[in-house]
């Protein structure tokens, strides 16, 4: 009779086990959606997508912007890599994945970036923030706003981190957007997403996705995130043979099997994308600086400022404390020495374009032979022309038309395709005299295609190349890499 009478105690143990397995563990199950997205991060084709715009909880992957604004912020001289960063409570207090860093230490802020990129450190996170806009919420809102300039338009940041926070939302292929931006924006940064190890100060940290990387063939980066409501997330990029492909997945219900799907997509990608592909590096967004000073309409009730407004209206009493462009000069001083530099360059152009005209109408010398550059300085400033407690102007430099491609200077720049040779050579020529500072040293060559004569600056470092786009884009020239063949 005793053994009848637990019967009914056993089926109620068994029925509310068999409960739980049917409707409570799929409930949690279905809290990490999957989605998945693939693209050439040569020219940002989109080679697969599923549920790639669904704003998913986005967890660590939250750190690429988090360190796109800091490498942003040190590339304009808001702080610099040595800098110390006083630890808070705040970011102290945060739960881990931590570098334990004691809140009143201090510590430099290249150990925090390590910290953050490689062991994915929530309280690093959360000091960057700290040190570059004052407090967490002034950084969230600095992360959407750049976000918006970037063209993520399905993203919404609350926190440093990652940490899961109502509305803390992205999607598969906003966060893949990021990924090429880190890649293509900040290289001289981009190694830090590949190291195995790596020293944050405090301590040596280890990746969180090294098995990946040694793994995968080519796979040098970028971010993983895990929480409970967001699954096992990932954002990786790998490169073969000149082919670079980039994929994100969302809600992966495990380590092993987030790091397989993601082998599978970038697998995908390698196969889809065509061997031979045009460098189409995405177009840099506009500084926007720190709050208050960035030159931005915010709207009244308005959570993220316009990036296409040009009005600047501050969201304080204060003033700006320091501007980040330099004085201007009395027009006294500086208008003639601007004009006659305006004169001497197309002076020197025009004296160039006869030289280089006759030289293509006289010779039949091949282009990889040896040709002797003509002397195209600028003629001697006038003596009277001084400028107050500044020294003598340099000379400016020659335009270098051969150089070797030794020392890994494998790398160059497209400023154009022409209908003709001499037009080719006439914009690289103009190109060379107007970007002297970057353009010093590189090869002018023209290289005849199906559709016409590209222009090309060849001889550069990867480093040299990416500057100088920048610069000439900055001035409105279309340019674009060209990565060693």
């Amino acid at each position: 009779m005793k053994t009848r009478g637990r019967q009914p105690v056993r089926w109620g143990l068994v029925a509310f086990a068999t409960f739980w397995m049917l409707v409570i563990v799929p409930l949690s199950a279905a809290a990490a959606p999957y989605a998945a997205f693939v693209m050439d991060a040569r020219n940002g084709e989109v080679l697969y997508a599923n549920n790639a715009d669904t704003r998913l909880h986005p967890a660590s992957l939250t750190k690429m912007m988090t360190l796109y604004v800091v490498f942003e912020a040190i590339e304009n001289g808001e702080i610099g890599l040595d800098d110390k960063v006083v630890i808070s409570r705040n970011a102290a207090s945060e739960p881990p994945s931590k570098l334990g860093v004691r809140a009143g230490s201090s510590i430099a802020l290249r150990y925090l970036i390590r910290a953050a990129a490689v062991k994915s450190a929530n309280d690093a996170a959360t000091a960057l923030g700290e040190a570059i806009e004052g407090s967490e919420a002034q950084f969230a809102r600095r992360m959407n706003r750049t976000a918006e300039a970037l063209g993520m338009t399905r993203t919404t940041f609350k926190n440093a981190h990652g940490l899961t926070e109502n509305g803390h939302l992205s999607t598969a292929r906003d966060m893949s957007i990021l990924g090429r931006h880190l890649f293509y924006d900040f290289p001289q940064y981009y190694n830090l997403f590949s190291r195995i190890t790596t020293d944050a100060g405090v301590t040596s940290v280890s990746h969180t996705n090294r098995r990946l990387l040694e793994a995968y063939r080519g796979a040098d980066g970028i971010k993983t995130g895990y929480t409970r409501a967001a699954g096992f997330n990932l954002t990786a990029s790998a490169e073969r043979g000149g082919e670079r492909i980039i994929a994100t997945v969302f809600g992966g219900q495990s380590t092993a099997s987030r790091n397989a799907k993601v082998a599978e997509l970038l697998d995908l990608g390698f196969n889809k994308a065509p061997t031979q592909v045009a460098v189409h590096r995405p177009a840099r967004p506009p500084y926007l600086g720190k709050l208050g000073t960035a030159p931005v309409m915010i709207a009244a009730g308005e959570d993220r400022p316009s990036v296409a407004a040009k009005t600047v209206r501050l969201t304080t009493a204060a003033a700006v404390i320091k501007s980040l462009r330099p004085q201007s000069r009395p027009m006294a001083t500086a208008q003639m020495p601007v004009i006659a530099a305006r004169d001497d360059i197309e002076r020197a152009l025009l004296a160039a374009q006869e030289i280089e005209t006759a030289t293509i109408a006289a010779s039949d010398t091949p282009e990889d032979s040896t040709t002797v550059t003509p002397d195209v300085r600028p003629e001697q400033r006038p003596t009277d022309i001084v400028l107050a407690s500044a020294p003598a102007p340099e000379p400016e430099p020659e335009v270098v038309t051969r150089v070797s491609t030794s020392g890994g200077r494998h790398w160059g720049i497209n400023v154009g395709r022409y209908s003709s040779e001499y037009k080719a050579r006439q914009m690289l020529l103009q190109t060379a005299l107007n970007e002297m500072a970057t353009l010093d040293g590189s090869l002018r060559k023209v290289v005849q295609r199906p559709a016409g004569f590209d222009a090309n600056f060849m001889g550069m470092t990867r480093e040299s190349a990416d500057l100088a786009c920048r610069r000439l884009q900055a001035k409105k020239v279309t340019c674009f890499m060209i990565g060693p063949s």
